[in-house]
């Protein structure tokens, strides 16, 4: 099992494993502000929705405790954190998961002894890291159970994107479910896909399943529809960064094209997200915003230019699954197959 110090507290500050140099180098970063995380969460030191959560719950932390060492306990917390609150809620837009970290983390800031602020925050924080983790694993094991069973051969699983312990507090959501599928079955497979253009299928997750010894093949993204069609793969597992109330899917950019060639070919289509992805105040995937990032990543790879001079570019970090597509949604409190908006409701009851 694999649990990686993606956003943790230390030596007094937030500390993050700094994705952007995987696989090549492991280099942990440590900051001091909500500035500071906030920029880490938008350039990619950080990264999944989880994750993104919470390092924004540490950077609620520690930006209560440099105010509390630069000008002693302020006459109102609320006031004293709103910019900091605001910079860290506009660092990315899609990843529900950070608003909800504000969300869970902003009442406190009025109902604690002022005093004790800056100590109740972390402690809100390091509960929240905690919670993901045992999520996470209660994940993995729900939908271990519902994947296929082919006889006599090893469960050949797809995945996209980074849903693992990098993408979360430790352990995964997507790759939780394939971590639990290999305690249970022993024999599994994986085929990640690189997941154009930041490359997280190919520089994490492949990662990230070698170090637990789990037999991996790296595919680009345009081989997916051809390795389908070999009956190469048995399921698809991915994670999301937000759900819409009626199941539809916000994900990596490359989703929605995995999810219709899985349609296409008759292979189940399984999202794994914790509650806290689910957004019951967004009715549809229309609602949900996409993220568009610097034209650089399409532009360059590994910091060297692959596109002519001006050549206009778009680059949507995520895209938007359709509930119809979906097979099944994992989350710790049960697995819906088929979702719809009543039977997701029916998960927070």
């Amino acid at each position: 099992m694999s649990i990686f110090d993606v956003a943790v507290w230390k030596n007094g500050r937030v500390c993050m494993m700094d994705q952007r140099l995987l696989p090549d180098e492991e280099v942990y970063l440590e900051f001091d502000s909500a500035k500071e995380v906030a920029d880490a969460i938008r350039d990619m030191v950080v990264r999944g929705a989880p994750a993104i959560g919470c390092a924004t719950a540490f950077g609620v932390a520690v930006e209560a405790k440099r105010i509390a060492a630069a000008q002693g306990i302020p006459a109102s917390w609320s006031e004293a954190m709103a910019e900091g609150m605001q910079t860290l809620r506009q660092s990315r837009p899609t990843a529900v998961n950070l608003a909800w970290a504000l969300d869970r983390m902003q009442p406190l800031l009025d109902s604690t002894p002022k005093e004790d602020v800056p100590k109740r925050l972390l402690q809100e924080a390091e509960d929240i890291r905690l919670e993901d983790i045992e999520s996470c694993k209660t994940m993995g094991r729900l939908g271990a159970e519902i994947l296929p069973r082919p006889k006599g051969r090893p469960l050949s699983i797809m995945t996209h994107c980074n849903a693992g312990a990098l993408a979360t507090a430790g352990y995964g959501t997507a790759l939780g479910v394939i971590r639990a599928a290999r305690d249970l079955l022993k024999d599994i497979k994986v085929y990640a896909n690189e997941t154009r253009p930041y490359l997280q299928g190919a520089r994490l997750t492949s990662w990230e399943l070698l170090k637990d010894g789990i037999d991996t093949t790296l595919l680009t993204d345009n081989m997916v529809g051809h390795i389908m069609s070999q009956g190469l793969i048995d399921v698809v597992v991915v994670g999301t960064d937000r759900m819409a109330a009626n199941g539809d899917v916000a994900n990596k950019i490359g989703t929605y094209t995995v999810a219709v060639l899985a349609k296409r070919h008759n292979i189940p289509f399984i999202v794994a997200g914790p509650l806290s992805t689910i957004d019951l105040q967004t009715p549809d995937g229309s609602g949900i915003p996409i993220e568009e990032r610097p034209p650089e990543e399409v532009t360059h790879c590994m910091g060297k230019r692959t596109a002519p001079l001006g050549v206009r570019v778009r680059n949507p970090a995520f895209d938007i699954t359709p509930a119809e597509l979906v097979t099944a949604i994992v989350t710790e409190k049960g697995v819906v197959t088929e979702p719809t908006t009543a039977k997701i409701k029916k998960l927070f009851e």
